[in-house]
């Protein structure tokens, strides 16, 4: 089945994303990586021989999300933003077992395109569950991680579910009111129309996502930071929180906020994991 509700919902997510691309902050190049789930969509920016930076974008997004941050990222690093295969960019749209290794095996394949053979992740949402998933199979590719509300570590929040059901039967306002909510941004914002653009033309993934046992997080021994927000909807953040640091990580809760986290705290520990680590491409 397609990642698409139809073929001209398909055309129109890709077209606002293509604009987007156009829009770059910085020079970059556009590369399709041929990976053992299909081609895979990376926008690449920064000077070469940079400490490498793998961002991954959130669940129902691509790598336009991180658009605002890359003029500061470039500046300390070679930055390779990946569309997440089976989300609506322009990767394919594959989607494997959340369980099994393929997702790391896919990752392997677009580190290995651009010879690169260990490097930081900076990521937002599913993203942080694909590094982590990725960080706790491959733990020597893996430099530092940062991580901007991961899931994955504790249970997802089902009341959230239950109020967009209900919300939904209010029509458009109720739509919006639900995004609002999960994203903890006004109903005005442009993050919640981007959502509402998405969610009417895009199928989400359904399911829960697996959660990372102790064991596997102890496969973490490269540095973790990770920022989640207090107010979260959607995500337990105080477990989140709690399991990582009894991994060793540094977390912040940021009170007040949803699952959209502002701000560019973790570049300070990228810049320092970058002068203490070995990112050698």
């Amino acid at each position: 089945m397609t990642i698409y509700k139809s073929e001209a919902g398909a055309r129109l997510l890709r077209e606002r994303y293509l604009e987007a691309v156009k829009s770059w902050p910085v020079p970059h190049d556009e590369v399709l990586v041929p990976t053992p789930e299909g081609e895979t969509f990376v926008l690449v920016s920064g000077p070469p021989g940079a400490p490498p930076l793998v961002l991954l974008h959130g669940s129902g997004s691509n790598s336009a999300e991180w658009a605002h941050r890359i003029p500061s990222l470039v500046e300390r690093f070679r930055v390779y933003a990946v569309d997440i295969i089976g989300e609506p960019g322009m990767s394919a749209e594959t989607r494997p077992p959340l369980g099994s290794d393929r997702y790391a095996r896919w990752l392997d394949a677009v580190l290995d395109h651009f010879d690169v053979s260990r490097a930081a992740f900076l990521t937002s949402s599913f993203g942080g569950w694909l590094a982590l998933d990725y960080a706790t199979r491959r733990p020597e590719r893996v430099a530092a991680l940062a991580l901007r509300c991961p899931i994955g570590l504790g249970p997802m929040k089902k009341g959230f579910v239950v109020k967009a059901v209900f919300l939904a039967l209010l029509g458009e306002k109720g739509r919006r009111k639900s995004v609002a909510d999960v994203v903890g941004e006004p109903v005005s914002s442009p993050i919640v129309e981007q959502q509402l653009l998405v969610s009417a033309n895009y199928r989400y993934r359904t399911g829960p996502f697996p959660v990372f046992d102790d064991a596997a997080l102890g496969q973490l021994t490269m540095p973790v930071y990770a920022v989640a927000g207090a107010e979260d909807a959607m995500v337990d953040s105080a477990t989140t929180k709690r399991r990582l640091e009894a991994a060793g990580a540094v977390v912040d809760l940021v009170p007040g906020t949803g699952h959209y986290i502002p701000g560019s705290d973790d570049l300070a520990f990228l810049k320092e994991a970058a002068t203490n680590g070995d990112f050698t491409a």
